[in-house]
């Protein structure tokens, strides 16, 4: 970004900084002082829309409106200057920012940051995987030499789409190496794979298929250790269940498309960040402020922009997020334990399992948000979500049996709706993954995906079990 004295300020532009710097100052302290005082459900229901901005700016609306209008008008030449300067906060052209989006990002920032004293910040964007492209890119650039090395390293238990990215786009097309963890329970292994040309670290949690977990706390270490950020995709647990940044990550990726828009109403996605960020990349504001750096200079000149009318619907999603999650991780748990008793079914991956292996460093984790303040608890429960995987006896033709019976739950490679849906992550979201990789990743052939829903379990169970007898 420019500094001021390249711009030449006149006394309009002073006048017009001035003025929104007061804005500003107001806005942080209305967030200090209220806001972040606020319990999780309080937050997500109002976020940064006030009564004051519904009655002095929009006829009242108590709902957040949508803008559906490609750019800004400004008063005068002063105005735009200052604006397209990022000198004042704009929307002038909807590629870049606008307000319905800005609700949605203020609101996922506080959500994310909840429980962490520092503060946060979020960039949206036209999907999940817009989102970790966003993420990881400005970490990646070259600095001096235009032939030095570039690695970084990551979890191979990851969503299909993220494993793509990281080896078709940016390992056999940008000459970037991905160093795949195997073992994201094994600290040695992170470590080991960790040099001078390593530019972050990167891991999925709870992963998607297989549940794959690891310790936040002890990586995030690792990586500030090296003096390297550490981004997670914390698509599966949302910041209901767990944020990552209160454990030491400086950077969280969602697929809002998911859990975040229950209703299954179109794809979105966000970065939230935590200011002045752990890197080894110069960049004053890549460091102090990840999210306006990735808003304004990347994310400006690529495009991956959410449109206003996603934005205000998965707002609107998550104002009852944490009793969604609460609610369909109990289901899930309940469906878990009938499938781990089933005798079609081969194993079970749910973390809320106590035979799980990783059930018990998910449970120093994965807690239901404010169940402390809930008088249906009244003490800190811990929630697994929402998302589970088995694997039905007999290989991946009677998987497909299986499959191909249900009569309920939807058969889409869709995730994280109001609807349970199932999908075969080998045939499916995994295909292009390829068979060797599959193994690397601990997904077998005949393993189910579940994501359960909201219906009642029982209704679940019973679909289950009737698809499950054709498998026999």
């Amino acid at each position: 970004m420019p500094d001021k004295s390249e711009l030449n300020l006149t006394d309009g532009m002073r006048r017009y900084i001035d003025k929104n710097n007061r804005y500003l100052a107001e806005r942080d302290e209305y967030i200090r002082n209220v806001v972040r005082k606020w319990k999780f459900d309080t937050i997500a229901v109002h976020g940064l829309y006030t009564v004051q901005d519904a009655i002095e700016d929009y006829q009242g609306a108590i709902i957040e409106p949508i803008f559906m209008s490609t750019a800004q008008a400004y008063r005068d030449s002063d105005e735009m200057a200052a604006a397209l300067a990022y000198k004042i906060p704009t929307w002038c052209y909807s590629r870049i920012a606008n307000p319905s989006t800005y609700y949605y990002e203020w609101t996922l920032a506080l959500l994310e940051g909840y429980g962490f004293d520092g503060e946060t910040s979020c960039c949206s964007t036209s999907s999940g995987m817009a989102a970790i492209m966003t993420a990881v890119n400005p970490f990646l650039k070259i600095q001096k030499d235009p032939h030095e090395k570039r690695n970084f390293v990551a979890t191979v238990q990851c969503y299909g789409g993220t494993y793509q990215q990281f080896t078709a786009r940016l390992m056999q097309e940008h000459n970037v190496e991905c160093r795949w963890v195997l073992d994201a329970t094994n600290l040695d292994e992170w470590a080991s794979k960790i040099d001078e040309h390593t530019r972050f670290l990167y891991g999925e949690l709870p992963s998607n298929p297989q549940l794959g977990f690891f310790d936040i706390r002890a990586v995030a270490d690792l990586a500030h250790s090296h003096n390297l950020p550490l981004i997670c995709d914390s698509t599966i647990a949302t910041p209901a269940l767990l944020r990552p940044i209160c454990h030491g990550a400086d950077i969280v990726v969602q697929s809002a498309t998911k859990s975040l828009t229950s209703s299954g109403f179109g794809v979105c996605g966000a970065v939230i960040a935590r200011k002045n960020l752990c890197t080894n990349i110069d960049d004053e504001l890549l460091k102090s402020d990840f999210s306006l750096h990735i808003k304004f200079l990347q994310n400006r000149d690529f495009g991956p922009n959410l449109h206003p009318m996603q934005a205000v619907m998965t707002l609107n999603d998550m104002r009852t997020l944490r009793s969604k999650m609460d609610l369909m991780s109990r289901s899930a748990m309940k469906v878990a334990r009938f499938l781990e008793e089933h005798p079609k079914v081969e194993s079970v991956q749910y973390l809320g399992l106590p035979n799980h292996p990783l059930h018990e460093l998910a449970s120093r984790y994965m807690w239901l948000v404010d169940a402390e303040y809930d008088e249906l608890y009244g003490r800190p429960v811990n929630r697994y979500g929402h998302l589970l995987s088995f694997c039905v006896k007999g290989g991946a033709e009677k998987a497909r049996t299986f499959f191909d019976g249900l009569q309920r739950i939807w058969r889409a490679t869709d995730l994280g709706r109001i609807k349970s849906v199932a999908t075969i992550p080998g045939i499916s979201t995994h295909q292009q993954q390829g068979e060797e990789a599959r193994a690397l990743a601990g997904i077998p052939a005949n393993m189910v995906r579940l994501c359960v829903g909201a219906e009642h379990p029982d209704d679940i169970m019973a679909d289950l079990d009737q698809a499950l007898s054709r498998a026999g």
